[in-house]
């Protein structure tokens, strides 16, 4: 089984810009998270963009969905910003089939102290070896199905849709 990649961007890859303050994208901390974790799998990595959730638009997330079904690997993981990872996991899930798909995302970026970018990047990998077909939202330890996930701004976690 060979796993895919693909990068977007989102809070998980920005850095902290000591001259201005700002939280900012250089490139993606992705790879470099998964060779210090010692992933063994057999994977690729794709940047598709760098960019803050809030700035996808539609044609962005139209170049994920056709990303996912041109590739040929079944088993794809997806970093993504949190403020929008539902509304890609929509569009990707009324649109895809006989692929597994997780988005994966951090709330604190993985370049500051305490993120929790390592630990749902962790997930993620073993969410996507053990699913089923479909699209799904890894974070904070939890799986959620595309059509039934929402994030609680207030208190910064993804929780169930009817919640």
């Amino acid at each position: 089984m060979k796993l895919k990649f693909f990068i977007t961007g989102g809070t998980i890859c920005k850095r902290y810009n000591e001259i201005s303050g700002a939280l900012e994208f250089r490139d993606s901390f992705i790879p470099g998270m998964l060779e210090r974790g010692r992933c063994k799998l057999d994977y690729s990595t794709e940047q598709l963009m760098l960019k803050d959730s809030l700035e996808m638009s539609d044609e962005d997330r139209q170049t994920i969905l056709a990303s996912c079904i041109a590739c040929e690997e079944s088993k794809i993981i997806i970093s993504h910003g949190t403020d929008t990872m539902v509304d890609t996991a929509r569009v990707l899930g009324a649109n895809l089939e006989n692929k597994t798909v997780v988005l994966v995302g951090a709330m604190i970026p993985y370049s500051i102290s305490n993120s929790d970018a390592n630990f749902n990047l962790g997930c993620a990998v073993t969410a996507v070896q053990l699913l089923g077909a479909g699209v799904f939202v890894v974070m904070n330890g939890h799986i959620f199905r595309w059509d039934d996930v929402s994030k609680n701004r207030g208190e910064g976690v993804f929780q169930r849709a009817d919640l």
